[in-house]
């Protein structure tokens, strides 16, 4: 049980912000990301924004760059 625990805690997004982001990254829209993951845009959104508060960011291009640079992010 202790290693599942410390898998988990090795990964910063969680499996839906994860998607979100890639979608974000193929310039995908707010509307379409909602209409393909069957969610509503708010919750777009607040993914969205969750992200931003783990990583101390501002905006949606900022986060795409941290996720990047700590390889949370391919693209």
């Amino acid at each position: 049980m202790k290693g599942i625990d410390h898998h988990k805690s090795k990964f910063l997004l969680t499996h839906r912000e994860r998607e979100v982001f890639e979608l974000l990254v193929q310039d995908k829209t707010t509307r379409d990301i909602a209409g393909q993951l069957f969610i509503s845009e708010k919750t777009v959104r607040n993914h969205i924004s969750n992200v931003m508060q783990k990583l101390n960011v501002k905006g949606r291009s900022q986060a795409v760059v941290e996720l990047i640079k700590l390889g949370e992010l391919k693209i």
